[in-house]
């Protein structure tokens, strides 16, 4: 990676509907190292810089690198989603499996790990979260909050030296907020948060930009 630059959007362009624009010649870098916060209204394109990030929308003009090479295709993004760790918004659009466990297991199962190796790292994931004892929970019963915790388990569990968190502390009481922040300062992690928490950011955050006009300032 030049310069150990993770993400470069340069003059990325959106539009969900024609004449519409959501991002206009957008432009943001990541470099290994950065902890940036991002705050702005509700709809003015943060989340949408993240899906294109995570090859989940396509830009209408400019280019996604990331990891030092152009994202195009579906198959560009596979890499992008095995070495990013990526926070939903809402929580329900990440959560699929019957049981907690099988939620926290399904990444570390997906990069090959087998066996007690799994077992130790839900049983590890749940813990930092405060889940402990909720493996055989489902997750459509558990509350907002309780969600929120698990989707970051499932996050942690594989390890990711990249983060992309949408909103993390949505829904979080105070003792878990603060768990949250505590991970968040192990050491190696590079992250982009988007929250309206300012809070939080100052505590997580090295940077804290404005996204304003589909622009990052």
């Amino acid at each position: 990676m030049e310069n150990n630059l993770i993400i470069n959007l340069s003059n990325i362009s959106f539009s969900y509907r024609e004449n519409d624009s959501v991002l206009k010649n957008l432009n943001f870098t990541l470099h290994s190292g950065d902890r940036i916060g991002i705050i702005g209204p509700n709809g003015c394109g943060k989340t949408t810089m993240l899906y294109l990030i995570m090859g989940l929308l396509k830009p209408q003009g400019g280019t996604v690198e990331i990891f030092g090479r152009a994202r195009v295709e579906e198959d560009d993004f596979a890499e992008v989603r095995e070495r990013i760790g990526f926070l939903f918004q809402n929580s329900d659009d990440q959560l699929f499996c019957p049981s907690v466990r099988e939620e926290v297991a399904f990444g570390p199962l997906n990069f090959g790990k087998r066996g007690q190796v799994v077992e130790d790292i839900v049983d590890e994931s749940l813990k930092r979260v405060g889940l402990d004892g909720f493996k055989q929970r489902v997750p459509y019963h558990l509350s907002g909050g309780e969600k929120r915790r698990l989707a970051m388990a499932t996050i942690l569990a594989t390890k990711p030296r990249v983060l992309l968190l949408d909103e993390p502390t949505l829904g979080l009481d105070l003792p878990t907020v603060e768990k949250i922040v505590e991970i968040l300062k192990e050491p190696g992690l590079s992250y982009v948060i988007i929250s309206q928490n300012l809070e939080f950011l100052k505590k997580t955050t090295q940077q804290i930009y404005t996204f304003e006009n589909g622009r990052v300032k």
